[in-house]
């Protein structure tokens, strides 16, 4: 007798599609490979004058069989090609798979008529646009061309109907601010930042990552299928090789990626990649007609003046006091710490920089107030033995 087996592909990420299955009544694909595998290995003899030993019962039908994006790296590539061959072995009542490879969502689709479901990822709109223009001053000292910029690109994500990313380039000298506005753009939005650092890809590897390899290997195509966020940060897009800007230009004008195992429709994201170029005509140069013109906006951060820098210095310095127990504060002058920092503004120019020198100079005063406590200490400990010596 032929068994039915109901299948819906579920596309976004794990905690969601995990929120969304009933996991009482479901078996998940790995353990039933392995007990499909543990029953192959058993073997019935026989003995003669004896009656012979009955087949074991076979495992009972699964309600839900569950693959979520992790489990397809643990099973060989021939049951990838034949996964309908393993799905009628379990035989399943319901085949719930979470975004799996290509391959086997066509196989479903033409052997079971698979239903889909994609999370519906979070959007920006206009309040959003409020919350940003008012709120942006709050996080960043300066850069006020980049609020404006940004208000620009990002009201084009509230328009009806936009179906494709908004892609844009930070560009400017390091720790003025790019990596943070894209956090605070995914905070208002939801959901956790999807961030890649290009400037740790450059080997092969990241040639297999981006266009495909083994269906085991990471890869940024089930990344982008694995997000939360309707940001997608690309840190330090300068520093890849730029063999592998083309793998980047349907993604920019459409929003599809499509590698050797994956096919992802990003819809209406915000793209944003950061890079140390100088101007406009460096990124064209470096990157190429073919992809500066598939950027929707460059937008540029400048150096920070000193004014600003003193500006920051004031915030971080309170933020840092803060984490500090009342003991710790009352050992700190504040004051004392930003005219001492103030003088190195000029020449650190970088908030990453800075925000280190603050936390080193806080750290030594403290440890220093400990040190010489101890010490007096110890030398009111020694004077009190020779006492009663």
């Amino acid at each position: 007798m032929t068994t039915k087996t109901n299948v819906t592909i579920y596309y976004g990420p794990h905690s969601w599609f995990e929120k969304l299955i009933e996991r009482k009544k479901s078996v998940y694909l790995l353990d039933a490979v392995n007990d499909r595998d543990e029953s192959r290995r058993k073997f019935r003899h026989t003995i003669d004058g004896q009656e012979p030993q009955e087949n074991p019962e076979p495992p009972p039908r699964p309600v839900n069989l569950v693959a979520s994006s992790s489990d397809y790296a643990s099973i060989q590539e021939h049951a990838i090609s034949n996964f309908i061959g393993l799905v009628r072995e379990i035989s399943p009542k319901h085949l719930l798979l979470h975004n799996p490879p290509e391959a086997i969502h066509a196989q479903t689709d033409r052997v079971f008529k698979s239903k889909v479901i994609r999370y519906e990822y979070p959007v920006l709109t206009r309040e959003t646009l409020m919350e940003f223009r008012d709120g942006f001053s709050d996080h960043l000292v300066g850069q006020t061309n980049v609020r404006e910029r940004m208000l620009a690109a990002l009201y084009q994500l509230t328009t009806p109907h936009r179906m494709k990313p908004v892609v844009v380039m930070f560009y400017g000298p390091s720790g003025v601010g790019k990596t943070e506005t894209a956090q605070f753009i995914n905070n208002l939005i939801g959901g956790k930042l999807l961030r890649k650092q290009f400037s740790m890809f450059h080997s092969d590897k990241f040639a297999s990552y981006l266009f495909g390899g083994s269906h085991g290997e990471a890869s940024f195509a089930r990344d982008l299928l694995d997000r939360s966020s309707g940001v997608i940060l690309l840190d330090e897009f300068d520093k890849a090789n730029s063999v592998f800007h083309s793998a980047f230009y349907e993604v920019f004008d459409e929003g599809v990626l499509v590698d050797k195992n994956y096919r992802v429709d990003l819809g209406p994201t915000l793209i944003i990649c950061t890079s140390n170029y100088g101007s406009e005509e460096e990124i064209r140069e470096s990157l190429g007609d073919a992809l500066h013109s598939r950027f929707d906006a460059l937008i540029s951060f400048d150096p920070l003046s000193k004014e600003e820098m003193g500006q920051v210095l004031e915030r971080l310095v309170e933020a840092k006091l803060s984490k500090l127990s009342s003991a710790e504060r009352s050992i700190i002058d504040s004051e004392s710490i930003k005219t001492k920092i103030l003088s190195r503004v000029s020449r650190t120019g970088n908030v990453r920089k800075l925000s280190k020198v603050v936390d080193e100079t806080i750290s030594l005063l403290l440890v220093r107030t400990l040190l010489n406590s101890d010490s007096q200490l110890n030398s009111l400990e020694a004077v009190g033995k020779e006492s009663e010596s």
